[in-house]
């Protein structure tokens, strides 16, 4: 579900957060807790992207313990390394009264509107990634849907549009995105996509040559039924 504020200075505000996902023992999902960081980060800077906007400062609240700061840190400044964005400011609050028995963490991201969307119609609408959750992610990260093709895309102007899929599924952001209609594509639509392992994007006629190869067998279309 895709979670965004506007403030009445126009920023928005976006924010994520995984439970029992990390390296304590009663984790449902045990990863390292820069793995959990980082997937956090990923889908608090897509929906930015959604919005139109970049970050400008991130909140980081962490509930696990005071050493897992440092690793929740690092999972998100490599987020934005892998991609060649500056990291921006990092501050936020670690619960150090109460050990906690599973990890805990929500990435909060502050950004600033940078670009104005195109009509829905005048773009041609495409799912990128396979709907993935929990373990999923360890066992095919390769079809998980690459942060730096999307940002590179985005800055070449192959992108019009993108929306991140949540837990609620394709079928839940498309029916946000384009309203009460049917259509098809390659995944199961009702899935949890979990961290954004998929994403819709909207992509320009013009670009679709290019998009597909930029892309590869990941992009697949979104047909709609007339």
């Amino acid at each position: 579900m895709r979670n965004a504020l506007q403030l009445s200075n126009g920023f928005i505000v976006t924010t994520d957060n995984s439970g029992a996902i990390g390296q304590k023992k009663l984790d449902v999902v045990n990863v390292p807790d820069d793995m959990t960081s980082y997937f956090s980060a990923r889908v608090t800077l897509l929906e930015q992207w959604a919005e139109g906007a970049e970050p400008e400062a991130i909140i980081l609240h962490n509930f696990s313990d005071e050493d897992a700061w440092q690793r929740y840190v690092a999972g998100i400044s490599r987020l934005f390394n892998e991609m060649g964005m500056v990291i921006p400011r990092i501050t936020g609050s670690t619960e150090s009264n109460i050990k906690t028995m599973q990890s805990g963490i929500a990435v909060t991201m502050i950004g600033e509107p940078v670009k104005d969307f195109p009509p829905i119609q005048a773009l041609k609408w495409f799912t990128y990634g396979k709907p993935l959750i929990g373990n999923e992610l360890v066992a095919e990260p390769e079809k998980v849907a690459n942060m730096k093709c999307i940002y590179e895309a985005i800055q070449q102007g192959i992108i019009g549009r993108i929306w991140p899929v949540g837990s609620k599924g394709i079928s839940k952001e498309a029916q946000i995105l384009f309203g009460e209609i049917s259509f098809d594509c390659a995944w199961d639509i009702y899935k949890s996509a979990g961290p954004s392992t998929v994403v819709i994007l909207g992509i320009y006629e013009e670009k679709l040559q290019q998009a597909k190869q930029f892309f590869g067998e990941l992009l697949q279309p979104i047909v709609f039924k007339l």
